[in-house]
């Protein structure tokens, strides 16, 4: 097996940008994990997958890949295939890993599976739409629901709904982005998110917004967003967010490093929303804000998730 340092002798490829709905995102991933390898030693080459076909990375005879790509065709299984048929090395989970992580119908499934506290839920296709009961659909989910996308991150399409016409809207919305959506009921509490490197659950992260829930605006856009770590629970209370959070991530399958998301609902349980695989990278990104609290720097941190690819 190769050393960290033999590693950095190498070139080895940033995968950014692509053509997912995650792209701009993505490029500012790209970049700071570029710039926190070239920190850290490492011969960095960025590739664009919009711009560059894989096949150009066995013509630059490149052996390894930092993969931050989010969303589909990074994150979901079909990046890791290929790369596995190149015989290409990636940071993060395998094949399967993305690929379940990515799909927050079958997560959902595995956590319920597998007997982890997670949300009361209903798959839509559709298919199903036009003959669907809305009203009862609502009322069975008590009233209020989240309405995502199942093969989408950054909480691209979701929303909430608390009529029947709401309801109705945010499905015809989130069918424009994917073909099965997931009808989660509402979580009336707190957000929390824990990194993961390796085996070991970073500190946990408080996310508070003003805006009705944790948004794509509410992520990348607003400077009203409080990011509190840490988080304010007693060592008790984190100790257990972080045993669940390492039990939904194995769960999926996932591996090397990722981050996992999970509310409190009003009478004070857990409930696990998501594993992501490949995780907003950017200096102010959640896993970089764990990490540094953590004792690490952003160039340590993604030194780090290398090593755990070897």
């Amino acid at each position: 097996m190769m050393n960290i340092e033999q590693v950095k002798k190498q070139p080895i490829a940033v995968l950014y940008g692509g053509n997912s709905a995650e792209r701009e995102v993505s490029l500012n991933s790209g970049k700071a994990i570029a710039q926190g390898l070239e920190q850290a030693g490492f011969n960095v080459v960025l590739v664009d997958t919009k711009e560059q076909p894989l096949t150009d990375l066995v013509e630059q005879q490149i052996k390894r890949v930092f993969i931050a790509l989010h969303g589909r065709g990074g994150e979901d299984g079909c990046l890791q295939g290929a790369l596995e048929y190149l015989g290409i090395a990636y940071t993060g989970a395998n094949v399967l890993g993305s690929a379940l992580s990515m799909d927050k119908v079958r997560s959902k499934q595995i956590f319920k599976a597998c007997d982890l506290p997670t949300a009361p839920f209903s798959v839509v296709t559709k298919a199903e739409f036009a003959s669907l009961d809305i009203s009862k659909l609502l009322a069975d989910l008590g009233g209020k629901v989240m309405v995502k996308p199942a093969h989408e991150g950054s909480s691209i399409g979701m929303a909430m709904a608390d009529t029947s016409e709401k309801l109705h809207n945010a499905l015809v919305e989130a069918f424009g982005f994917d073909g099965d959506v997931l009808i989660e009921a509402w979580i009336d509490g707190p957000e929390y998110t824990v990194a993961i490197l390796g085996d070991e659950a970073l500190p946990a992260i408080h996310m508070e917004t003003p805006r009705e829930f944790y948004d794509y605006e509410a992520k990348y856009q607003s400077k009203s967003t409080q990011y509190h770590c840490p988080c304010g629970l007693t060592s008790a209370q984190e100790a257990k967010i972080k045993a669940l959070s390492l039990q939904a991530f194995k769960a999926t399958g996932a591996s090397g490093w990722g981050r996992v998301d999970l509310m409190q609902n009003s009478q004070g349980e857990w409930q696990l929303l998501e594993v992501n695989t490949v995780p907003g990278m950017t200096k102010t990104s959640l896993v970089p804000k764990a990490a540094k609290v953590h004792g690490l720097t952003f160039s340590e941190l993604v030194e780090r998730i290398v090593l755990l690819s070897l």
